[in-house]
């Protein structure tokens, strides 16, 4: 295939590359970058194409590998290194900071809050917010499931009610 059959059929696909890439990206402009990186990727690599081979196969194989490592890229570069005890911080974004000063009295609140709560309502609550999984805290406090799963329930919901002055 020459180099102008190759550039003629890669322009007759921008209307589906368009519509994959906006599939991909939900967002215009940025299913504009990714189509831009992908016909920079096409024609750099041109030669790797093996002519009259599927085209239409190839530019959409190399957007969709261009948006997973793009995706990746983003993902690595919003990922913060965290030295808390419990990891709390990790993947956290760059718009979320792990403590604000207007933070800190929710905070209070919140642990106030909780310490009211009954013994019944409050241990699997702390258990679930110390990162155990509903079924290691039925384990340990010798409760079906269920009941763990309704008692955290039935805690949020009596949280969010008392601290609705709070918010």
């Amino acid at each position: 295939m020459t180099a102008l059959e190759f550039n003629h059929q890669l322009i007759s696909l921008e209307n589906k590359l368009s519509r994959f890439a906006m599939s991909l990206t939900s967002n215009r402009e940025e299913a504009q970058d990714l189509l831009q990186e992908t016909y920079f990727k096409a024609l750099s690599h041109r030669d790797k194409f093996e002519g009259y081979t599927n085209l239409k196969a190839w530019t959409f194989t190399i957007m969709k590998n261009t948006f997973i490592n793009n995706y990746r890229k983003q993902q690595k570069e919003n990922t913060h290194n965290d030295t808390t005890n419990n990891l709390y911080f990790l993947n956290l974004t760059k718009e979320q900071s792990p403590a604000r000063p207007d933070n800190e009295f929710s905070t209070y609140e919140i642990t106030k809050q909780i310490e009211n709560l009954p013994n019944e309502f409050k241990e699997p609550f702390n258990l679930f917010l110390s990162g155990y999984k509903y079924k290691e805290i039925a384990e340990k406090l010798d409760l079906k499931i269920g009941t763990v799963k309704s008692r955290i329930f039935f805690t949020r919901k009596k949280l969010m009610e008392s601290l609705k002055d709070f918010q």
